[in-house]
């Protein structure tokens, strides 16, 4: 007999017994934020950890967190522009992950409505039920009126935001057509149900697929206009209308975009009208371009020494590349996050190519040349011919300052750091090091710095740390910082 029972299942008027209540995407994602920020103020977090750690895999200048945490807050959809290789998609992705994953929803609904929008007639004047549900609960669906509706006849289940529930992504171009954001005819279903005007033979496209969560359009102003069109009734009335369909849908979410600084005017002005724009630009602190590179270029560097001189004069060249160029669309790439993190990884690959455990100047300079040419746009006629000219250029001219400064950077924080500004002990490590480096045995105060290099280099490649040092000082002394030490 106990095998027959079953558990009863939950209904709405559990969840309003609970103490729940109905809340949009835009809500739940308001209340996480405030949650979010009173829970760092309780750490004691400075502002800006506490917007950092909302989106700890978007490494960004603290302007665009808080522009675009603000945006949120005040129920925004969204659009992130900049040049390409900012990190949009990226920060896109961590609003997703910011949201809270898991709902309540009616039970058999294709397109996961919230258990308020049938029962509830304020909520249901805001965002409406299906007709699935509707007819369910209905006469008919001409008949529906939520407030006939008893709570305990509305069967619901949790559910979890992921992938074609609650979240959903499109990558803009001219190929992505209103159906494939609205949804099409399931054929099985419609040999099932016979009409192909019913509400149950369609099968959800991308907007209803993100209803109650999150959708993504990467590269936005790709997108035909028909399509944006679709797109703009969803974010002005949180519903969709498909083309064979008698009925309209919720498709009520919060909308990520992203676009290239150039595709902006192919961006119709009413939809763009509904989004908050939020300029992405690349990091203008040297410690985020870092945190760049190596939380981009951790996996490819376990199995190689990579000398922290080099991996912070590869950042130093490119900030300096942006600085000289801008953001101009031509060679906007090569300044990209794209290329700060291929400068690391092509060097290392080219150490291991050559059978040594260690990045040299060579590799360096190797990885930084093709990384930085790899990502110039190819075009016909002399154009790349032009653009390559222009990157060699640069790199002849800002190669030797950039390392230099790297350079000049590690022995300051050294001799601060570790010796306490003493220009004695300085003098001592320099003649120990210079034994070293001449293969003769090195001094005491050597010792310091073997200490300091072991805790601040990160890519050791299993190297010792006095092979850290010995490379390391070589490289300083060919830098030109120590003058002309003998």
């Amino acid at each position: 007999m106990c095998a027959l029972l079953s558990k009863p299942k939950d209904t709405l008027q559990t969840l309003i017994e609970s103490g729940a209540r109905p809340e949009t995407p835009h809500e739940i994602m308001r209340n996480e934020i405030k949650g979010r920020l009173a829970k760092g103020q309780e750490k004691q977090l400075e502002y800006e950890a506490s917007l950092q750690s909302m989106f700890p895999n978007a490494l960004l200048d603290v302007e665009v967190l808080e522009s675009l945490t603000t945006s949120l807050l005040a129920g925004n959809h969204v659009l992130l522009f900049g040049p390409s290789g900012s990190g949009k998609t990226v920060l896109a992705k961590e609003v997703l992950n910011l949201m809270p994953k898991d709902i309540w929803v009616v039970e058999g609904c294709p397109v996961q409505d919230d258990p308020f929008s049938v029962a509830d007639p304020n909520f249901y004047k805001r965002v409406p039920c299906c007709p699935f549900c509707k007819a369910k609960h209905a006469d008919g669906v001409e008949d529906f009126d939520p407030r006939g509706v008893d709570p305990k006849s509305v069967i619901i289940r949790r559910a979890r935001i992921r992938e074609g529930h609650g979240f959903a992504r499109v990558q803009g171009s001219a190929e992505v057509f209103p159906d494939n954001l609205t949804g099409s005819i399931n054929i099985r279903k419609l040999e099932e149900v016979g009409d192909p005007m019913s509400p149950l033979v369609l099968e959800p496209g991308k907007l209803l697929q993100a209803n109650r969560g999150i959708l993504i359009v990467d590269e936005v102003g790709k997108l035909p206009l028909g399509t944006q069109n679709v797109l703009l009734q969803a974010l002005q009335e949180s519903i969709v209308s498909p083309a064979k369909s008698r009925e309209t849908y919720p498709a009520c979410f919060i909308s990520m975009t992203t676009s290239n600084i150039t595709d902006l005017d192919n961006i119709n002005d009413p939809l763009n009208d509904r989004l908050a724009n939020v300029y992405v630009g690349f990091s203008k602190s040297h410690a985020c371009n870092r945190m760049i590179a190596e939380m981009g270029a951790g996996k490819a560097m376990s199995t190689v020494l990579y000398p922290d001189v080099l991996f912070d004069a590869g950042v130093r060249i490119l900030e300096s590349w942006r600085q000289a160029t801008g953001e101009l669309y031509e060679l906007s790439e090569v300044g990209s996050n794209r290329t700060l993190i291929d400068i690391v990884t092509r060097a290392a690959a080219h150490a291991q190519i050559q059978s040594r455990g260690a990045v040299d100047i060579k590799d360096f300079r190797y990885g930084l040349t093709e990384a930085m040419l790899s990502h110039i746009r190819a075009r016909g006629g002399d154009s790349y011919s032009r653009d390559k000219e222009a990157v060699e250029t640069f790199l002849k001219d800002r190669f030797d300052p950039e390392l230099k400064a790297a350079c000049d950077t590690y022995w300051c924080r050294f001799f601060e750091e570790d010796l306490k500004g003493n220009k004695d002990l300085g003098a001592r490590v320099l003649s120990d090091g210079q034994d070293v480096v001449n293969d003769k045995q090195g001094g005491k105060d050597w010792l310091r710095f073997v200490e300091h290099v072991g805790k601040r280099e990160r890519f050791k490649g299993g190297q010792t740390d006095e092979v850290m040092a010995r490379r390391v000082f070589k490289l300083l002394k060919r830098s030109g910082i120590f003058g002309d030490l003998k």
